[in-house]
């Protein structure tokens, strides 16, 4: 935690300089990276599955009958994903017009409404942590690639580059800028139209 008057000193030295306890071994790997390494598109086999979430169904069909704007995101221990992930939660909780979709149905239970709703909505916004998009090359292959926002999360902040594990950064500030990206892609989609119309 950060204490008293250290604390504008501590937040800048974590956000601007790699973690103290790792920063050689972090520099060393960060210039040792490849970033050129490619890999063309692929496909995976994924076991096939009976039945879907209760649950689920029943949000998902609500979502379609208010033609709600499916919200999905990264996620995960990477504290970029885990802002994309707070970021997309904020944004459904002050526009009604946007709902969160779980990414997991979607993409691996193709029978649910659930990705009956994202495949079908007019729009879909995708809120992925990094320049790697992992979430948005996959859904981008899963609908019409003209009806997702893709968002990029990282450029909104700038911030933890050196940093991996979520817990490596204090919760307090995960929710802070996490709020900050919601308030830019909110002012993005009402800035291009998306968010002109109310949901019926």
């Amino acid at each position: 935690m950060l204490r008293g008057d250290s604390q504008a000193s501590d937040l800048h030295q974590r956000t601007a300089a790699p973690c103290p306890d790792n920063a050689n071994t972090t520099n060393e790997l960060i210039k040792g990276a490849k970033m050129d390494n490619f890999t063309p598109d692929f496909s995976l086999d994924v076991q096939g599955v009976k039945g879907f979430c209760p649950a689920g169904e029943v949000y998902a069909r609500q979502q379609i009958e208010k033609k709600t704007i499916p919200v999905l995101s990264c996620e995960g221990p990477c504290i970029r994903g885990e802002i994309a992930r707070l970021a997309a939660n904020y944004m459904t909780q002050q526009v009604p017009a946007l709902a969160r979709a779980c990414h997991a149905e979607t993409f691996f239970v193709p029978h649910s409404s659930m990705a009956r709703w994202v495949k079908g909505a007019d729009k879909s916004v995708m809120i992925d942590g990094c320049f790697l998009k992992c979430h948005g090359r996959v859904l981008r292959k899963l609908v019409d690639e003209q009806k997702v926002i893709h968002i990029d999360a990282l450029p909104l902040y700038k911030k933890y580059t050196d940093i991996f594990l979520m817990d490596d950064v204090p919760e307090e500030e995960r929710k802070t800028v996490a709020r900050q990206v919601a308030e830019k892609v909110i002012a993005k989609l009402r800035h291009d139209g998306t968010l002109t119309a109310n949901p019926a």
